[in-house]
């Protein structure tokens, strides 16, 4: 018998579900060569959804019915194994993780404790964001980093709509006031997303309600201009869109304090608000802060070569937002970092996984180079701003509209490509085409 060649992918986002599902296909018959493989994914959820979708949940946009992939399934699907845990620590000497049991929400112990043996590891587990201790953002603040804050944040705005609806007196300062801080994609995707499903609901018999007058959103942010990371000319295109469909916009804001039912900003101006989003900032989790006695940055980001090996450790690799990846020549005012973009995730899983056969055999590595393809913004159904092609030619091409619209949702078509294969995904885009012709535009529980 020969020696197995295992590989754990520590986290099932963009990038490690990518990785894993191409791995999983690539040695299904367990052999390569003179060793034979496993692949294993371990992730702390049930379920993958692609991040950037998280503000068409939040906002009541997307039937998660038809989004979410079972990790269990794809693993069945795809020839590798799923372990349900969040990581806690990291043996480099015995090249094992512990991974943390599982409970359910009733407190009841699913998967114990578990230690996992390793030949080649791989972190992707992401980032959150970060609220540089401002004050009551725990308490007070939704962030939307997982699909358990986007369903959270979405039933709180169904009950904020229904309470209205049911009150007999006038509603108060900060009733139906929505306050998103941090306008960066994130925010300006859920700003633009809550303007169509916020009054989609009301139209549901919410007569007391009035949308213009009563539902307001508010878009916060302390740099001078919003998606502070884009050109200026991008900037001020989406600030105009978002101006039109009656979002107001708050640059050069810095905020103090947040409270139960305001926000407070330095100038000492608090706004009334029910609901308030935390989406500044990006960190990875603190966890990660030298852990396995690897280097990381303020950011909590672990230090990698070109290769995407980690700094101490050459058989521990890590990608995505989790990852401080260098990127020479680059001027992106984040010390040549790759920037956290899905775009990244995606590029990084596809290396390693035309590296893995090198790692194995102990050959060099080629180094990881970013591409940058521009970035794309989403504004609600029908229209979508951004820059393409800002690394192939030397320049940024914008562009806007329906056009642009259909860039951002080809993104989303190659990560389930990545996944799926074409006739899975044409087969689920024909059928969800004919599913949104019968159903509420808008979820409504």
């Amino acid at each position: 018998m020969t020696k197995e060649h295992r590989i754990v992918i520590v986290g099932g986002g963009a990038g490690g579900l990518e990785l894993a599902t191409k791995l999983g296909d690539r040695f299904r018959s367990r052999n390569s060569g003179s060793k034979k493989v496993s692949v294993i994914l371990v992730d702390k959820n049930r379920t993958h959804l692609w991040k950037p979708k998280l503000h068409e949940v939040a906002a009541g946009s997307m039937d998660l019915a038809d989004q979410e992939l079972d990790y269990i399934a794809q693993a069945h699907w795809h020839h590798f194994s799923f372990r349900l845990g969040e990581l806690t620590g990291i043996d480099r000497i015995n090249r094992q993780i512990q991974v943390a049991p599982f409970y359910d929400d009733a407190g009841v112990l699913i998967t114990p404790q578990q230690t996992i043996q390793y030949d080649t590891l791989i972190i992707s587990i992401g980032s959150l964001t970060n609220d540089f201790g401002t004050p009551g953002v725990e308490q007070y603040a939704q962030r939307l980093e997982s699909l358990v804050d986007a369903k959270r944040f979405h039933l709180r705005l169904i009950n904020a709509c229904l309470r209205a609806q049911a009150q007999t007196k006038p509603l108060e300062a900060h009733q139906l006031q929505v306050v998103i801080i941090g306008a960066g994609a994130t925010g300006v995707e859920l700003a633009a997303e809550l303007h169509r499903t916020t009054r989609a609901i009301i139209s549901f018999g919410m007569d007391r309600v009035d949308p213009e007058k009563d539902l307001k959103v508010i878009l916060i942010e302390a740099a001078p201009k919003i998606l502070p990371a884009l050109s200026a000319r991008i900037s001020s295109a989406a600030e105009k869109l978002l101006t039109d469909l009656g979002v107001e916009v708050m640059t050069n804001a810095k905020v103090k304090e947040i409270q139960s039912d305001r926000v407070c900003l330095s100038s000492g101006v608090e706004i009334p608000a029910e609901l308030i989003v935390w989406a500044a900032g990006v960190k990875a989790p603190d966890f990660l802060n030298g852990i396995g006695g690897l280097e990381s940055n303020l950011a909590n980001q672990l230090l990698v070569l070109p290769t995407l090996q980690t700094t101490l450790d050459p058989h521990i690799f890590a990608m995505g937002d989790c990852a401080a990846c260098p990127w020479p020549g680059a001027n992106n005012g984040k010390g040549g970092i790759v920037p956290p973009r899905a775009q990244a995730a995606h590029q990084q899983a596809s290396h390693l996984f035309s590296q893995i056969n090198q790692i194995m055999d102990g050959k060099p590595l080629r180094p990881y180079q970013y591409r940058d393809f521009g970035s794309l913004v989403s504004l609600g159904e029908y229209s979508s701003v951004g820059s393409m092609m800002g690394g192939l030619i030397g320049g940024s091409l914008m562009v806007e509209g329906l056009f642009a619209k259909l860039m951002y949702i080809s993104l989303y078509k190659l990560h389930q490509l990545a996944l799926h294969g074409w006739v899975k995904v044409a087969l689920d885009t024909i059928s969800r085409l004919i599913h949104r012709r019968t159903h509420s535009i808008v979820k409504l529980h």
